[in-house]
């Protein structure tokens, strides 16, 4: 600090005006103090004066240093030492402490998402911090969603898990929110926006399944369907909108243009689509139309328990004809424990089953490249559906099962609640199947279907099985 303040001085503009002041008054102290001694040195009691002011002038200096020492305006020494400490924290205050810390229990908190509507106006914003900051709620996150009136703004909070929803959607709504909605939140939700949609265009980029999921993740909890634009049997289905895509319904419901032909569907009833949610929507859904059909081409090769090897793959609409080669090779009664009707209706059903637009379809393959065996996974709304088809000569060597297993993992990294599975109550192979994955199991049988769903929650059964299928 010295030699700052030294190189400080020493830029300085010099002053001789003020040098030449300050040396007349020293010549003006000094004359006075000559004359004032003088005037008492020659008088009679000079010296006993002189004396006196000395002896006074030696008192009131420790009168003022004992005065001041009793009635210090200095702060105590433990008072000192904790401003102290609060200088060299930064000067962040409290708030920026640690949870837990200086001796004080760690407070229960619980994450909130919160979505309100404000008017565009200064200090709406302001008003509602300052209403949050009164129940001691952190913002976390902040996003704004302007509207033709209006702005709509999310929340990511962090509150007092004592605060109550109610009180805390009636506290907002006192500082000028309107249209409050609010529900759990968890800790996936604290990754920032920018790098969460950066994430769901990586995804959708190296595989086109998974844009229907990618959708539901960018919106929240919402219903996803896909509809195609034929029919079975060729009638157009009228559900083709236009490309730059339509919001119906108060906003509630959002159509788009599917790449594949016919439209993707997203409805959430609950809360409306904001214009930033319907952009966000159209680029990953045209991200995917730029790139074109694709699927990943890995494939892991098996050994079965007679020593033949079978590889296991991806597969697409590019699998059309081996798919129906298949069909023909297949019983009437394997085809009908899969189709559930008319066999003779079983190939229009493939094109359907292969796009990846309705899910993930995992195919079975020979050494010759002979294809045996299907294993679809079909989102179904908020649902998801497993079917299986094995060829009757590769029956009962464990390809269904590998198949299955396979399948419900694929859910589980899809975030998948549960899958279900549809066949004819006298499928026994099937029924076993879903019982060797270890989950949690409910049967619901009506006129001859059987309906079996499985809740993913037991992740450790449905891990990738080893290099022979039993």
């Amino acid at each position: 600090m010295t030699d700052v303040t030294s190189a400080k001085s020493a830029r300085r503009p010099h002053h001789w005006r003020r040098d030449l002041v300050e040396l007349a008054a020293l010549f003006t102290a000094v004359a006075v103090a000559d004359a004032v001694a003088n005037l008492i040195g020659h008088g009679p009691d000079g010296p006993e004066l002189l004396l006196g002011s000395a002896g006074v002038l030696v008192a009131t200096a420790a009168f003022h240093t004992w005065w001041a020492r009793r009635h210090s305006h200095a702060p105590p020494a433990d008072e000192a030492a904790g401003a102290d400490a609060a200088d060299v924290g930064g000067g962040r205050g409290a708030a920026a402490a640690p949870a837990g810390q200086g001796g004080q229990p760690a407070r229960e908190t619980t994450l909130w998402r919160m979505r309100t509507t404000v008017r565009d106006a200064p200090g709406s914003l302001a008003a509602l911090c300052t209403a949050l900051a009164r129940h001691d709620v952190d913002i976390l996150t902040l996003q704004t969603h302007p509207l033709a009136e209006g702005t709509v703004d999310e929340f990511l909070l962090r509150a007092p898990a004592a605060l109550p929803a109610h009180k805390l959607t009636r506290e907002i709504a006192a500082a000028g929110g309107a249209g409050t909605w609010i529900e759990r939140a968890d800790a996936h939700d604290l990754v920032d926006t920018p790098t969460r949609v950066l994430g769901l265009a990586t995804r959708t980029a190296l595989d086109a399944a998974e844009l229907p999921l990618a959708l539901r993740q960018l919106l929240g909890r919402c219903t996803i369907h896909s509809r195609p634009a034929l029919t079975l049997t060729g009638r157009p289905t009228g559900q083709t909108p236009p490309v730059e895509g339509m919001l119906e319904d108060k906003d509630t419901v959002m159509r788009l243009r599917d790449p594949n032909g016919g439209s993707i569907t997203v409805e959430r009833p609950y809360l409306p689509f904001t214009p930033t949610e319907f952009a966000r929507a159209r680029a990953l859904v045209e991200l995917d139309t730029r790139l074109g059909p694709r699927v990943p081409r890995s494939q892991d090769v098996l050994t079965l328990p007679e020593g033949n090897e079978i590889t296991v793959r991806r597969a697409d609409q590019s699998d059309l004809p081996a798919a129906r080669a298949m069909h023909d090779r297949c019983s009437e009664q394997t085809l009908a424990k899969r189709y559930h009707g008319p066999v003779g209706d079983a190939d229009r059903y493939l094109s359907h089953l292969l796009s990846p637009r309705f899910g993930r379809t995992l195919a079975v393959e020979t050494a010759s490249g002979r294809l045996v065996a299907l294993g679809h996974l079909l989102w179904d709304g908020d649902e998801t559906e497993v079917a299986l088809l094995v060829e009757d000569e590769w029956q009962r060597r464990g390809i269904g099962s590998e198949l299955l297993r396979r399948l419900t993992a694929l859910a589980i990294e899809a975030g998948c609640e549960s899958v279900y599975a549809v066949t004819r109550s006298s499928n026994t192979g099937m029924a076993a199947a879903m019982r060797g994955l270890g989950l949690p199991l409910d049967y619901q049988i009506e006129e001859g279907t059987l309906v079996i769903t499985a809740r993913l929650d037991m992740t450790p059964a449905v891990s990738p099985s080893p290099p022979v299928v039993a």
